[in-house]
Parts: C-alpha cells; structure tokens; sequence
C-alpha cells in the first residue's frame, strides 16, 4: 500500500511539474522568439516625422522601449521627440496581442511667432507700412501619456502594429498634448 501511495504521489508531482508554464525570454533564439524589435511608424512618416521604435521583451507579457522622431520637413509638427514606454500584453503568445501602453516623452516642437513689439519704438517715415517676419523658435517639453492597441506577429518573427493613445506635455508652448499612435511594421530578432 505504502508504495502504490508513493507512487501515485511521485506521479501526481510529475503531471504538475510538467504543467508549469516557462518563460521564452530565456531562450537565446532569434525570430518569432526573440527578445527584440525594430519597427517603423508609417503613419508618422507619411505626416513627416519618422519614427524608429526600438522594444526589448522583458517577460511574455511586458517590454520596454523606446521610440525616437524627427522632424525631416520645415513645417512638421515635431522637431525631435524621445519617447521611452512600458507595455503589458494580455495575449496567450509572448509579447503578442492586445496591450496597454505608459508612456514619458520629451518632445520639441517648432512655432513661429511674430514680434511686433520693435514696432512701437521704432519711428517709420508716413506711408511707410513695416513688414513683420515671423521668427522661428523651438520649445522642449516633457509629457506622459498612454495608449493601447494590438500587435500581430507572422512565423517569420515579423511584426505589425496599430495603437492609439494620447499623452499631455507640461510646459509653456500653446502645445498642450501629443499623440501617441500609429502604424508600424517591423521585424523581431
């Protein structure tokens, strides 16, 4: 009786042994189990800011990372932004499907604006009507904000996105928020 009982309970303790789920960020292979990506926001880079998303899985459900932009046309809403993030993912494959977004940014935005105070100390000969050119100025500011959305990953190890989420910048600028959403593809390794 005493070894049917051993027996049965070296049993029961193999089945729950086996049953343990592990951890794929230990594995070192690369692909769909990789720890880590690079990415490209497209809908930012048709607006004229590209940004480069860099994420490294830290356990199945949660990474890290960090996106950086930059504004490559005159008139883009951005001029530089850093973007670092924490992410948790509630799907049943690693660092795949539905996730929530922290995130911290500092951002630089150009704004023109126009100085019409020389005006006033200045003396014009009559009739003369001054003209006024705006100046060019960049204001820095640090923000938080979230987001949420999905990730869609191929066999391959390749990576499609869509998020949507909103951030606040706190600083003196007539720019009291930036989004935090796009597009992107990319590539895990």
């Amino acid at each position: 009786m005493k070894k049917l009982l051993l027996f049965s309970l070296l049993l029961a303790s193999t089945f729950i042994a086996l049953a343990q789920k592990s951890d794929t960020t230990l594995t070192k292979s690369s692909g769909v189990n990789g720890n880590n990506e690079l990415k490209l926001n497209l809908v930012y880079t048709i607006a004229g800011f590209p940004e480069l998303n860099y994420e490294r899985i830290i356990k199945d459900d949660m990474s890290v990372g960090v996106a950086v932009l930059v504004g490559i046309e005159k008139n883009a809403e951005y001029s530089f932004g850093v973007i670092p993030n924490y992410r948790v993912y509630f799907g049943g494959k690693k660092a795949n499907g539905f996730f929530i977004e922290a995130n911290a940014a500092v951002i630089s935005n150009r704004q023109d604006y126009y100085d019409y105070e020389f005006l006033a100390y200045t003396s014009f000969p009559a009739g003369y009507q001054p003209y006024v050119a705006p100046i060019d100025k960049t204001y820095t500011n640090f923000g938080l904000g979230a987001a949420a959305g999905a990730k869609f990953l191929t066999k391959n190890g390749f990576v499609g996105e869509i998020f949507l989420g909103v951030g606040r910048l706190f600083g003196s600028n007539s720019i009291d928020a930036y989004s935090r959403s796009g597009i992107t593809i990319g590539k895990r390794f």
